[in-house]
């Protein structure tokens, strides 16, 4: 590269075709800027973080795989009689659909590969989405300047259910069916509307002539679109707000501590990239998953015994599953207004999921009225250092997993040699008592890990080294921490229950009495951490150490 200097610039002259072609398109485009921009942008490392970027590489392999199979998927629900090479369905009559997904798992090479690629992406995709999200939520992540960013992650992880359940159900064999057979039941259960919306979204009625074009559409273009959408957003949310990262020394709401994009973080991502790819390419190849043609093609009148939704559409089935037919005198099928109302079916499938969904949303902003606290959050909180929060996510993931095991109903019972009703009211009850089990004891254990690090940041690691001082007392040597652990211990925020406070005109009204309340309840159980005045006693030489145990309980505060 040659440079031609004049009075007042320095302009570099590319002298080859790649350098040359590089600066025409940076001349237009302005690329160096943005590199120089996104290339000095710092990202925190740590393991947690990855879970995200699983989620955008399975991603991009199911845009990679998907596009092989639509060269050679027809959504027709047309008939037709199967002249592929897999011999138990010979001339069987079935859909053009469960034809050519028959003819992509067994005549075109490398199709059972990339149908099992397509698939395995699909679970680990959704399961990354949620995963994510729990480490957000469990670390604060969503407190602000990341509200928004965590409406996005919420509307992301319903299109990934989407996505899945639209993808799912393309194939037109029995198990598939099965699951639109429920979900057209659903659609049916509401009132006034249902039946027109299911006539509308099947072409007639159940099982009609062209669902499985419009999920095609709805699972190639629409849904696909919407989630490139939003990862779109999040990534900025992220540029303009600046990556989370945990405690530690040097680390504050005002900088962020890691690398940085280029050359070192992205040549980390791509290399992750690739493990995921490899990994998810060994699973297709050695795991069957969705074997198609055990289930033969759909057929309203026979339903199959045993099998189980995908896990992230279970728990709604398994909601389903847990309804009682009768709430004591009260049946759960009621007419009103002229309209039948089937709660059996409407409740279960509507109100746990609303519940679910609706907290999610609204999580970031319940939790800002409570604690007033309008301050930025760019240092993530431990989880134990915020047990009520945790102990919610906990409960909630309990929640969801009753409701999972609910869907495995008749195999837990065939399994295990049980009578599925027995199982039914187990699941029934706990579907109650699990969050609040969960809750309880979850809180119990932040609270007592709290206590843990306090007495380890006081007086040091237990050895098990037991020691007798000349005087005859027996003593267990403490090994002292390094000061980035005894930060890791100390430095976070112990709020206290913030009281009702007078509006403008010096009232307290119901709603401010309703939020100290709930913060009582937030933060009323706490473990305060150890302050500076009590460690620098604790590790000096001044023979203190007697006077901070007899202290330790009054600081330690919980209810």
């Amino acid at each position: 590269m040659s440079a031609t200097t004049t009075a007042n610039t320095t302009t570099f002259v590319p002298t080859t075709k790649a350098g040359r072609i590089t600066d025409f398109v940076d001349q237009r485009v302005g690329g160096s800027a943005m590199l120089r921009e996104f290339g000095r942008k710092v990202f925190p490392d740590h393991w947690s973080f990855m879970f995200g970027e699983v989620a955008l590489y399975t991603f991009v392999i199911l845009l990679l795989s998907g596009t092989f199979l639509t060269f050679f998927f027809d959504p027709s629900m047309a008939e037709t009689h199967y002249a592929g090479s897999y011999v138990p369905l010979k001339n069987v009559e079935m859909s053009v659909a469960y034809s050519s997904s028959l003819n992509i798992s067994f005549d075109i090479r490398g199709g059972l590969f990339m149908r099992q690629v397509h698939h395995w992406s699909a679970l680990l995709f959704c399961a990354s989405v949620a995963v994510h999200m729990l480490r957000v939520f469990f670390t604060g992540a969503f407190r602000k300047p990341r509200e928004m960013n965590w409406v996005v992650g919420g509307v992301l992880l319903i299109l990934s259910l989407a996505a899945g359940f639209t993808g799912y159900s393309l194939p037109d064999d029995l198990l598939s069916g099965n699951g639109l057979r429920i979900i057209d039941g659903v659609i049916k259960s509401i009132p006034v509307v249902g039946t027109y919306i299911s006539f509308f979204l099947f072409g007639g009625e159940f099982p009609g002539s062209m669902i499985i074009g419009r999920l095609y559409t709805l699972h190639i273009l629409l849904v696909p679109a919407l989630i490139l959408l939003m990862i779109v957003i999040h990534l900025f949310m992220v540029v303009v707000h600046k990556h989370t990262q945990y405690p530690g020394p040097g680390r504050n709401d005002g900088n962020v501590v890691g690398y940085p994009l280029g050359p070192v973080y992205a040549a980390k991502a791509g290399g992750f990239f690739f493990i995921v790819f490899g990994v998810i390419a060994i699973m297709a190849a050695f795991f069957t998953i969705n074997p198609i043609w055990n289930y033969g093609p759909y057929d309203p009148s026979p339903v199959s015994a045993g099998t189980q939704p995908d896990w992230y559409i279970g728990w709604v089935d398994g909601a389903l599953r847990l309804m009682p037919g009768t709430l004591g005198n009260w049946h759960v099928e009621q007419v009103w207004f002229g309209h039948v109302f089937t709660f059996n079916v409407l409740l279960p499938a509507l109100v746990p999921a609303g519940i679910v969904f609706t907290v999610l949303f609204t999580y970031p902003w319940i939790e800002r009225w409570i604690t007033k606290d309008d301050r930025e959050h760019h240092v993530l909180d431990r989880p134990r250092n915020a047990p009520t929060r945790t102990a919610i996510g906990v409960a909630g993931f309990v929640f969801y997993s009753v409701l999972w095991a609910a869907a495995s109903s008749d195999l837990i019972a065939t399994h295990f040699n049980v009578a599925l009703n027995d199982v039914t009211y187990w699941l029934r009850a706990l579907f109650f008592l699990g969050p609040v089990i969960a809750f309880v004891v979850t809180k119990r254990v932040a609270l007592a890990l709290q206590r843990k690090d306090r007495e380890i940041a006081l007086h040091g690691r237990e050895t098990g080294r037991i020691v007798r001082l000349p005087h005859g007392e027996f003593i267990e040597v403490h090994a002292p921490l390094d000061e980035y652990k005894r930060y890791k211990l100390v430095g976070f925020e112990s709020p206290t229950p913030l009281p009702a406070q007078p509006n403008a005109n010096g009232v307290v009204d119901g709603k401010e009495k309703r939020r100290a309340a709930l913060s009582r309840w937030f933060f009323e159980d706490r473990v305060a951490p150890a302050s500076p005045a009590e460690l620098e006693a604790a590790h000096g030489h001044h023979g203190v150490h007697e006077a901070i145990e007899a202290t330790e309980s009054q600081k330690t505060l919980s209810h």
